[in-house]
Parts: structure tokens; sequence; C-alpha cells
């Protein structure tokens, strides 16, 4: 007789199909509208990057805004992170790549809280300082990468614990 262990209980939840948005067919626009959503508030955070996204376009005066906004969420992805891992009493941190969704929604978050994060000085509104975070992105700077740098320099310092991924 074959058993088969599971290692959690129940079935896993069913991936959700997001619907592209409705000004530039685009999941990953989709997606950066749910994540910036405050209390419930859609129209206001469609509202908002919107607005960015059209303050970015008059930054990026030849290029398709859709392309800039790729191109800056595909420079801020990570590509290898460090997860803990308790062997013999002890916590590792153990490099492993990092996988299709998750780079793309630690890419998001990381922009999201560093556009929240921009000192008011310059810029006033949500947009204004989303807008500035994804032109520094795109352009292989800003708070974003600063954070996927760091990432990497962390999986990269931790090589010598690689092979306790399994």
């Amino acid at each position: 007789m074959i058993f088969e262990f599971k290692c959690m209980r129940g079935k896993k939840a069913p991936k959700r199909l997001l619907i592209p948005d409705t000004l530039y067919a685009n999941r990953l626009i989709t997606r950066l509208i749910n994540r910036s959503m405050r209390d419930g508030k859609k129209m206001a955070a469609q509202k908002q990057i919107y607005k960015a996204l059209e303050i970015l376009q008059e930054k990026a005066k030849d290029q398709e805004v859709a392309e800039v906004f790729r191109q800056a969420m595909e420079n801020a992805k990570p590509t290898m992170e460090v997860r803990s891992r308790r062997v013999g009493g002890a916590a590792y941190q153990v490099p492993t790549p990092v996988k299709g969704d998750r780079r793309e929604a630690l890419a998001i978050r990381w922009v999201i809280a560093a556009a929240r994060k921009r000192a008011n000085s310059q810029f006033h509104t949500f947009a204004e300082k989303l807008a500035a975070e994804l032109w520094d992105a795109y352009n292989g700077e800003g708070e974003a990468i600063k954070r996927k740098e760091t990432t990497h320099k962390m999986a990269d310092a931790n090589k010598a614990f690689a092979h306790f991924r399994w």
C-alpha cells in the first residue's frame, strides 16, 4: 500500500485570474491598482495610478507609457531572495530563486512602498511620487532598485548555505 504524504492541510487555493485594466489592457497595471488601493477605494487608486502613468508619459516623450512601465517593473523584479531555514537548532538564511508571480508581487510592493516613503517637499500627490519612482526604476535607480540590490547582495553573501535548499 502506497501512502501519499502532504505537507499542507486541505486544498491549495486556486489562482484567481485578474481582468486587465480598462485603459491599457494590462494585467500588471491591475495588480498595481489593487496593491495601492487603501480602505477598498479602488476608484481612488485607479485615478492615482492613471494620473501617475500620464505623468510618466510626459517624461518618456517618444516611448509608449505601457512599455516604460513594463521595463520599470522588470528592473525592480528580484531573481534571488533569502529564506530562513532551521537546521539543527540554528536558523540559516538560505538563498532561493524567486519565481514568476512572487517576483511581480515583490516589485509592485517595493515600488509602492518607495513611492509612499518619498519626501513631500518636491512631490505632493501619490501619483507624482509613484511616477517619479517608476521613472527612477526605469532608469535603474531609486529606492525599489536599491531594495532589489540589497536582496541580491544578501543572497550572494549567504551562498555558503545554498546546500540547505531542498
